[in-house]
């Protein structure tokens, strides 16, 4: 028998500690908690999806873009006359810039239920976690369109094409 051959049978081998058995078993155990975590979200994850794009996600959507669509031919409308007053041309100028200043984002209702268990799940000392006012500038931050500013957008887009006399917007 040679006694550094891997094949040959160590007595003291053949019984693996305790230790070792425990770790094993709390390493599948942990296995099988992921897996069926994964399972779990996969089995939800496609209603969750189409309960938010059919609901949320394409009537937003069409209507910022319907909004958008309505203002560049308000817009070309207005550069093609003659008669084109600076101030209209200014107006449609302002709401063009507004609407394509939104992202879906900034319109779409907050997901509280998400926030709630993100927060819940957040470990504090990652330093992968970057806040905003970790930047070190004073700086206010930016504050982004909400959905009263679309209204408020589509609201004086409906007034301009009803003063150009193209009423598209109800």
């Amino acid at each position: 028998m040679d006694p550094d051959s891997p094949w040959e049978e160590n007595p003291d081998m053949n019984h693996v500690p305790e230790a070792e058995w425990t770790k094993i078993a709390s390493e599948f155990t942990n296995a099988g908690y992921r897996e069926g975590i994964i399972a779990g979200k996969e089995a939800f994850l496609q209603a969750g999806f189409d309960a938010g794009f059919a609901d949320i996600g394409v009537p937003l959507g069409r209507e910022l873009g319907n909004l958008r669509g309505v203002a560049a031919a308000i817009r070309a409308q207005i550069l093609s006359t003659q008669s084109a007053e600076s101030v209209d041309l200014e107006e449609i100028r302002s709401i063009s810039s507004g609407l394509s200043s939104i992202r879906f984002a900034d319109i779409a209702p907050r997901d509280l239920e998400a926030e709630q268990h993100a927060k819940e799940h957040l470990d504090v000392d990652d330093p992968a976690i970057i806040e905003n006012s970790d930047s070190g500038s004073e700086k206010a931050p930016q504050e982004r369109p909400t959905m009263e500013d679309m209204a408020k957008l589509k609201e004086r887009l409906a007034s301009l094409s009803t003063k150009l006399g193209l009423p598209v917007l109800a």
